[in-house]
């Protein structure tokens, strides 16, 4: 795709079109469930969803990669006590997702496990799924939380960032 069509894509979507797939109640369920999941071990899942790359993004035709990793710092997920945030992004003008994890739980992890995530996740999201693939997202970067930072036995695990998904 070219420069110019990929920039009318992404400025013809914006947040109004990501809150008609993804009404307030589906937001709510997933920052319930992300909130849940907390509880469970001692990550901070962060998730991240925007209509549109930013203009500056398109003209220098950076990656969705690049957006996600700057939105990992600038949602500070990779400012956690035990540096095992998890931000899993969105872009709804191309149905892209990426998921971004802090060094302590990346250095336990395959590459290929993160793309095993993204490639479950590709399915529901093609469908107009997007809470589904949200929630499959979240349950898995779970189970990896889980495994390798396992909630202490009346260890304090406090919530260190937001749980509701942000829009942009």
């Amino acid at each position: 795709m070219g420069r110019f069509m990929r920039i009318f894509k992404h400025r013809s979507y914006d947040e109004a079109d990501v809150r008609r797939v993804l009404s307030d109640s589906a937001l709510a369920r997933l920052e319930a469930r992300v909130h849940d999941s907390e509880k469970l071990h001692s990550g901070e899942i962060r998730l991240c969803i925007e209509a549109g790359l930013p203009t500056s993004y398109l003209w220098q035709r950076l990656s969705v990669r690049d957006r996600a990793l700057a939105m990992f710092g600038k949602l500070r997920v990779w400012d956690t006590e035990h540096n095992n945030g998890v931000l899993i992004y969105l872009l709804f003008a191309e149905h892209a997702i990426e998921i971004v994890a802090d060094r302590g739980l990346k250095a336990r992890v395959p590459d290929a496990e993160w793309k095993a995530i993204i490639e479950r996740m590709r399915e529901p999201l093609r469908a107009g799924q997007f809470e589904q693939g949200l929630g499959l997202a979240i349950d898995a970067v779970e189970a990896l939380l889980e495994k390798h930072f396992p909630a202490g036995a009346g260890a304090d695990n406090p919530d260190e960032l937001a749980n509701e998904p942000w829009l942009g």
